[in-house]
Parts: structure tokens; sequence; C-alpha cells
């Protein structure tokens, strides 16, 4: 008897169609693995199907939808299709509206699509990657390059106002440096050295605080929007390129700070 308890416990499980739920539907509906509810394509809650919780996943990080909940599901194709379909409609069943395929390496995604269109005129094929050159991403990229455009702009500003009272500062002390016969092509050297060195520490120290805080900042939006997606990654080219842009910058600012300086009267230096 026991058993046939067995048994019959299996196959009524083995009955009810599995289903996975997302990791916040789970938390918001109690949900927990080997749990049965009733599920249905219509609000009013008809034609509903009892299926059994197998599985909790985390849905996969979307920049589309980093703001909505993920209350999602994932069912076999036959178990969602005997939920779905018109049962008036013979052939909603065997209707798909899109496909995604996983190509085998080395295969040209683009190539692959060209020759979908042309076999199959009323299929549109169109590569996964470019979804990023079309649409919401080429607004936040073109945002993102305006930002920083205007950011290098104002930095650029304030260092050279920097350089200009340091260069101030120092008037009396470039003046000593002429008299004793220093040309002012080594004083521009310097300067250019100088500019170097500042604007490489303070690229160097830009990119410490942005690894520094990067762990903070997605975990605050992580916490805030309950997603796993990465909002900030300090990667090293994109380091290198902050260095190969600041350094430059540096130079041109700390020589254009010194050079109205330089080219003034020696006697003027001391304020005679």
């Amino acid at each position: 008897m026991v058993v046939a308890a067995a048994l019959l416990a299996s196959v009524m499980l083995e009955a009810s169609p599995g289903i996975l739920v997302s990791r916040q539907l789970a938390a918001r509906a109690h949900l927990a693995v080997g749990d049965e509810i009733s599920v249905s394509t219509e609000p009013q809650g008809g034609r509903t199907t009892t299926v059994r919780v197998v599985g909790v996943y985390e849905p996969t990080p979307d920049p589309m939808r980093f703001t909505a909940q993920r209350i999602e599901t994932r069912m076999h194709l036959p178990d969602l299709l005997a939920i779905a379909a018109d049962p008036s409609d013979a052939s909603d069943a065997e209707a798909v509206t899109a496909i995604n395929l996983a190509l085998a390496s080395g295969v040209d995604s683009r190539v692959f699509a060209r020759d979908v269109a042309s076999g199959l005129p009323t299929i549109a094929a169109r590569p996964a990657i470019d979804a990023r050159e079309s649409g919401v991403f080429t607004v936040i990229e073109r945002f993102h390059v305006a930002i920083s455009i205007v950011t290098v702009v104002g930095a650029t500003a304030f260092l050279l106002a920097l350089m200009v009272i340091r260069a101030e500062e120092r008037r009396e002390t470039i003046g000593v440096m002429r008299l004793i016969g220093i040309s002012q092509r080594s004083l521009l050297v310097a300067v250019a050295i100088e500019g170097v060195i500042v604007a490489a520490l303070g690229a160097l120290f830009g990119i410490a605080l942005a690894v520094g805080t990067e762990d903070l900042v997605n975990r605050f939006f992580q916490a805030r929007y309950d997603t796993t997606l990465v909002f900030v990654r300090v990667t090293a080219p994109l380091a290198a390129r902050a260095v190969l842009v600041a350094t430059p910058l540096g130079v041109v600012a700390g020589v254009a700070a010194s050079w109205t300086l330089l080219r003034r009267n020696l006697l003027s230096l001391f304020r005679r």
C-alpha cells in the first residue's frame, strides 16, 4: 500500500506542468519549489490550469526594463500553448511571431540575416547586436557623449584657472630663473612637464575614486530597482582613455597659463 501511494503521488506530481517563476514573483506571492498554483491568460481568471513550481530564476538584466518589476514565469512551449492557444482557431497553436536563433561559432550573423531575408521575403531577420545601434540605445549613447564633452570642457576650464593662479603666484620665482639665465624655452618645458604630472595624477585620482565607488553605486541602484543589472563598470580601456585625454589637456592648460607670464618684461615680474 505504501508503494502504491508513493506511485500515485508521483503520477499526480507529473500530471501538473512544471513552471519557473522569477525571484520577484516568488517573493511577492510567497511561492516555493513544489507549490501548485493556478495560472490563466485571461484577466477574469477563465481557463485556469494547475501548474507546479519547479524552480525560481533570476531574470536576465535588461537596461530597457530595469525600473519594471519582473513578475514573470517560464513554461515549456507545449504547456504554454495549451493555456494560451485559442481553442476555436486550430492554427493558433502553430503560429509564432518571433524566433531567436543561436548561430554556430564563426557564422556571421549579418550574412545569415541577409540570406534569410533574401530566401524568405516575408520574414524579417535582424542580428541581436543591432539592437544596440538603434532606438533607445543610440539616444543613450549620444547623451553620454554630450555629457562627457561638457564635463571635459568644464574640467579643462577649471584646470586652466588653477594653472593661471599658480603661475601668478610664482611670478617672482620665474623672474629669478630668467635673471640667472634660464631660457623661456626651458621654462615652458618645465611647465609642460608639470602639467603632464598634474593631469596624470588627477586622472589617476579620478579612476581610483570611480573604482572605489563602483561597487557602492551598483549596490545602491540594484537595491533601489531590485535588479542584478550592473550600472557602473570601470574597465581598463576606459581608464586608459581617461588618462590619454587628461594628459594633453593638462599640458595645454599649463603652457597656456604660463605663456603670457613668460612673455612679460623681466622687470614687470618683480612688480617694477
